[in-house]
């Protein structure tokens, strides 16, 4: 055994007895305030040696011939619980026989998380058993607390009150309390304190303890394991009854579109038949001198007339726009502020005729004619040609400002498809604003300079003719001028041809004059539907 600087004193009298050990709990830093303590007041009332044994550390202490023998292993802050424990058990097995007091090493009276860390790993490593054979003992020597924290005080109840101080002042005097308490505990426990024998039946009870705590957890986790497969089953059942009934509202959706694209097909299959029979009737025609002179002599005969076919998709505004046209062409200018009533849908292809400086405008009003496939629809194709007789001179493409759906963006490809490819260069796009919002509208061609690159291609491929119309009752002073910008514009583009209307040459002439005879015939003896109109 080695000893450090501080010299063991003898006793005058004779050797003393060893006394009780002592297992020291405390952290490095209060285990070497205590050994400064003790070496600093080192005298005649207090003798102390300190030496090394393996990894503990070990003070003989003797004041007035009682001894005491301190054991400490240093704790470290960063140590799990399990090597705390292990290190206090070193500590306890190195005592003689196995039998010890356990001091629990406190400062100023301050009882730290870290105290009671040690509290709780002594409990769970040597059972509830060793606080019956713990002192706690506060060193007072630099900042003292002015009252005992609530978890201190509960400890020191159930420690029956063994707590007492020492000072640097008196180290000497402030020990008798500790070897007194010392003494105390080990008389109410017959002379011995806490045994090898203690020490196992804590670890059998911490054994058979995890045992049941184990054993109750895996009853809970099987609880736990039937109620989720319980709920995973009504699930799975819940889930089974809906894609059930699912799919037999999916099959039943299913049957009815089928029967609507069986329907659909056939349709477009008729459409298709009677549109290969029109097209080889065109191409017998063009091998035809005489069809090419007998039309040059109704452009000679309708030489003052010009017509505009509307094009465009359901609710972009060409009604609308034609009765303005209509109004303002023929010189009628409406004062009125109320709102009229909004157009109906145009089902069938209507004209509609106005005499504009010296010339007859023919107004052709269209609805849709293709649909969402790009189909067209033969038989308003017809009536479209045949009301436009002797054009169309000028294809007019209305589009809603504010509104350009894929539909839209595909229009100046259907309007090829039916009428041939030289038909944009017979195009003139036509802005319509349906709602003003009460406040004056941007300029046209700021609107168009800031559109959809689709949009801005669509007017590029129609030579970057565009106009635009107000059809709003509060923006009615705007369509004065635009009518006849727009008017102009359509004298321009036809006069640029020699003033021939586009030839689609897909039907007979015949054959158009003949529907137009068909079809006025229908409607002879009907009221004019606008006053404007003369025969």
């Amino acid at each position: 055994m080695q000893h450090d600087s501080c010299e063991m004193l003898r006793l005058s009298d004779g050797v003393r007895s060893p006394g009780p050990e002592v297992v020291v709990l405390s952290t490095a830093e209060q285990w070497l305030c205590l050994k400064a303590l003790l070496q600093g007041s080192s005298g005649n009332h207090l003798q102390c040696s300190f030496s090394s044994q393996g990894s503990n550390q070990v003070c003989e202490l003797t004041v007035e011939h009682r001894s005491l023998c301190l054991r400490y292993a240093e704790l470290k802050q960063d140590m799990s619980e399990e090597n705390i424990g292990r290190e206090i058990e070193g500590c306890f097995r190195s005592c003689k026989d196995g039998v010890c007091i356990f001091v629990l090493l406190i400062e100023g009276g301050f009882y730290s998380k870290r105290e009671r860390r040690m509290m709780e790993i002594l409990q769970a490593h040597f059972g509830a058993e060793a606080l019956k054979f713990l002192v706690v003992l506060s060193l007072e020597n630099v900042k003292i607390v002015d009252t005992l924290d609530d978890s201190l005080m509960e400890l020191i109840n159930t420690c029956d009150g063994r707590y007492c101080r020492v000072s640097e002042a008196g180290a000497g005097d402030g020990l008798r309390p500790l070897f007194e308490m010392v003494d105390l505990t080990l008389t109410e426990h017959g002379g011995t304190g806490y045994s090898e024998a203690a020490l196992a039946a804590a670890k059998r009870s911490s054994t058979d303890e995890s045992s049941m705590k184990m054993l109750r957890q895996k009853v809970q986790e099987a609880e736990v394991k039937g109620q989720a497969f319980e709920e995973l089953a009504r699930y799975q059942e819940d889930r089974r009854a809906r894609e059930m009934e699912a799919l037999k509202v999916k099959h039943a959706e299913e049957r009815k579109k089928e029967i609507a694209e069986r329907k659909k097909h056939e349709s477009k299959r008729e459409s298709l038949e009677e549109a290969v029979v029109s097209h080889r009737a065109m191409l017998q025609r063009q091998m035809s001198e005489g069809n090419f002179f007998d039309t040059n002599v109704t452009y000679c005969n309708d030489a003052k007339k010009t017509s505009v076919v509307l094009l465009g998709l359901s609710g972009c505004g060409k009604t609308s726009a034609l009765n303005l046209i209509l109004e303002r062409a023929g010189g009628h200018y409406s004062v009125s502020e109320s709102r009229p009533e909004a157009p109906q849908a145009t089902l069938a292809c209507d004209r509609k005729k106005v005499f504009a400086e010296g010339r007859q405008l023919i107004l052709v009003d269209t609805p849709e004619m293709w649909d969402e496939d790009g189909m067209e629809n033969l038989e308003l194709v017809k009536d479209c040609l045949a009301l436009s007789l002797p054009g169309p001179h000028v294809f007019l493409l209305v589009l809603q400002v504010g509104r350009f759906t894929q539909g839209e963006s595909n229009m100046l490809a259907h309007l090829q498809k039916v009428f041939g490819r030289d038909s944009v260069e017979h195009s003139i796009v036509l802005f319509v604003r349906l709602d003003g919002g009460g406040q004056r509208p941007p300029r046209i061609s700021d609107f168009v300079a800031g559109a959809h690159a689709t949009l801005q291609g669509v007017v590029q491929k129609c030579g970057s003719r565009y106009y635009e119309l107000n059809v709003t009752k509060s923006q009615n002073a705007l369509s004065y001028p635009q009518v006849k910008e727009l008017l102009a514009g359509i004298n321009k583009l036809a006069a640029a041809f020699g003033g021939r209307p586009y030839n689609t040459r897909r039907f007979p002439v015949q054959e158009l004059q003949e529907r137009k005879r068909q079809m006025e015939g229908r409607k002879e003896g009907a009221p004019e539907g606008n006053s404007l109109l003369r025969k």
